[in-house]
C-alpha cells in the first residue's frame, strides 16, 4: 500500500491540479511533503516501537496512513492536499520500518533471507505498478480512487496484524532524545526537501541547495550531540558493526541508481518513444515479474554462494542493465526492451533481498530497532538522491545543446546513474566470503593448506 501510493500519485497530478484549481508544477509540493514527513518521523519509529510495542505502533501507522488517504480524497485546495500528504507520510514513516522490525524479531536468523525475499517483492512491485494503476484509475474513474483503494487494503491489514502478530514486546523505558530528534529532523527533512526541489523544481532551485546545506550542518551538529547523548535517537555507533556498515553503504549506492528508474524510464518512454502513460506503465510492469521470480531462488542462491559474492555480482548485473537502457531507441524491438527490464528487475530483487538481510546479520535484538530506523532513513535519502542525480544529469545534458529533452539526454542520464550505482559492489568486495553465514546458510569451503614438500 505504501510503496504503491508513493508513486501512484505521479501520473495523476495533472488531473488533481485541474480539479482543485492549482498548477501541476506547484502540486508537486505534495510529493515533497510526503518525503519530508518520512524523513522527520522515521528516526522516531524505532523508539516508539520499543516504548509502546511494535504491534501497537504498526496498527497506529496503518490507521494514520488511512486517515491521510481519506483527507487526500476530500482535498479541495493545494494547502489541504499538501497537508493530507504530509499526514500520509507520518503513517508511512512508521509502517515500513516497524513492519521490518516485527519481521526481524519474529524470524529465526537462518530464515531471514527467505523472509526478506517476501518483503522485497511489494517494495519493488509498488513503484512499478503505481504509475499504470494511477493512470488507469484517473482515466476511467477519477483521481480520488487512487486514495480510496487504500482503505480496504488498510482494513484488511489491521485485521491480519491483530490476528497474527504477537503482542509480546519488551518495553524499553529509555527517554526520547528530544535534541537529537530535532537535529535529525532538520537534517533529513532539509536534505530530502533539497533533493526534491532540485529534481522537481516547484520553487527556485537555489532554495533546494540552501536546504541541503542547512541539512548537512544540522547533521554535523547531530553527530557531535550523539557522541555525548546516553540514548541518541539514531546511534552512529551502529556503524562500528562491519556487516551493518557495508550493507548500508552498498545498499545506499545501489538505490541511487535504482531510485532513478521510476523517474527516468516513464519519461523516456513517453517523451521520446511516443508511448502513452498507460502504455509505458504496462511496459515497465515486466520488471515486477522479475522481482516475483527472484523469490523462488534467493534463499538457495545466498546459501550456495554467500552474501559478499552474490551481492557483488547482482550489483554489477543490476547496474549493467541500468546502463543498457542508455542504448535503447524507438527502433529497438519492444520485446528486447521488455526482456532487459525483466532481467533487470530479477537482479535488483536478488540484490535487495540479500542486502536487507545482511543489514541485520551482526545486529543483536536489543539494537534491531536502531538498525531498522537507520536503514529506513538511508533508503529514503538514497532514493531521493537518485532522482536528484537523474534530474540533474538530464538538465545538464539538455542545457549543453540548448533545447528540449531529447533521447540522447536520457541516454547520458542512464550512464551517469549506472556509474554511481556500480560503486555499490565495492563494499562487498572487502568482506570475507563467509560474512553473515549464520543468516545466509552459506558454508565457505576451507582454504586448502599447502602440502609440505618431501625430499
Amino acid at each position: 500500500m505504501e510503496n504503491m501510493d508513493s508513486t501512484v500519485i505521479a501520473t495523476s497530478l495533472p488531473a488533481i491540479a485541474a480539479d482543485i484549481g492549482a498548477e501541476p508544477i506547484s502540486l508537486k509540493l505534495a510529493l515533497t511533503a510526503y518525503f519530508v514527513a518520512l524523513a522527520i518521523f522515521i528516526p522516531l519509529s524505532g523508539w516508539m516501537a520499543d516504548r509502546f510495542g511494535a504491534k501497537n505502533i504498526f496498527r497506529v501507522a496503518i490507521v494514520v496512513f488511512m486517515a491521510g488517504s481519506i483527507c487526500c480524497a476530500f482535498s479541495d485546495s493545494l494547502l489541504t492536499f499538501v497537508l493530507s500528504r504530509f499526514l500520509q507520510g507520518v503513517g508511512g514513516s512508521m509502517m515500513t520500518p516497524v513492519a521490518r522490525l516485527v519481521l526481524v524479531r519474529a524470524t529465526p536468523r537462518n530464515e531471514l533471507v527467505s523472509a526478506m525475499a517476501w518483503l522485497t517483492i511489494p517494495a519493488l512491485i509498488g513503484p512499478i505498478t503505481g504509475p499504470p494503476l494511477g493512470g488507469f484509475l484517473t482515466t476511467y474513474l477519477s483521481w480520488h480512487w487512487i486514495f480510496w483503494i487504500n482503505i480496504p487494503i488498510g482494513l484488511i491489514g489491521l485485521v491480519l496484524v491483530t490476528k497474527y502478530l504477537h503482542a509480546a514486546d519488551g518495553r524499553n523505558e529509555r527517554p526520547v532524545d528530544v535534541p537529537g530528534l530535532i537535529l535529525s529532523a532538520i537534517t533529513f527533512a532539509g536534505i530530502m526537501f533539497g533533493f526534491s526541489v532540485i529534481s522537481l523544481p516547484a520553487i527556485p532551485t537555489v532554495a533546494g541547495y540552501g536546504s541541503i546545506v542547512v541539512g548537512v550542518i544540522a547533521g554535523l551538529l547531530y553527530l557531535r550531540h550523539a557522541k555525548r547523548a546516553p540514548f541518541p535517537i539514531l546511534d552512529p555507533r551502529m556503524f562500528r558493526l562491519p556487516l551493518f556498515r557495508n550493507a548500508i553503504i552498498g545498499g545506499s549506492l545501489f538505490r541511487i541508481g535504482i531510485g532513478a528508474f521510476p523517474f527516468l524510464m516513464p519519461l523516456m518512454l513517453q517523451l521520446t518513444f511516443g508511448l502513452t502513460p498507460f502504455e509505458s506503465g504496462l511496459t515497465t510492469f515486466i520488471a515486477a515479474i522479475g522481482a516475483i521470480l527472484s523469490k523462488f531462488g534467493a534463499e538457495k542462491l545466498y546459501a550456495a554462494f554467500g552474501f559478499p559474492r552474490t551481492l557483488m555480482v547482482t550489483a554489477l548485473l543490476g547496474c549493467t542493465f541500468l546502463a543498457v537502457n542508455g542504448f535503447f531507441t524507438p527502433a529497438v524491438p519492444h520485446w528486447l526492451l521488455m526482456g532487459s527490464l525483466l532481467f533487470g528487475g530479477l537482479t535488483r530483487s536478488f540484490f535487495f533481498t540479500g542486502v536487507n538481510a545482511l543489514v541485520f546479520a551482526d545486529v543483536d535484538e536489543a539494537h534491531a530497532s536502531q538498525a531498522t530506523a537507520i536503514n529506513a532513513v538511508s533508503q529514503q535519502l538514497s532514493v531521493a538522491a537518485g532522482v536528484a542525480v537523474a534530474g540533474g544529469a538530464l538538465e545538464i545534458a539538455s542545457n549543453l545543446h540548448g533545447g528540449e529533452l531529447v533521447l540522447a539526454d536520457f541516454h547520458i542520464a542512464w550512464f551517469v546513474v549506472a556509474a554511481v550505482a556500480i560503486c555499490s559492489a565495492i563494499p562487498f568486495m572487502r568482506l570475507p566470503p563467509d560474512a553473515g553465514s549464520d543468516v545466509s546458510g552459506h558454508k565457505a569451503k576451507p582454504i586448502a593448506k599447502p602440502v609440505p614438500a618431501t625430499l
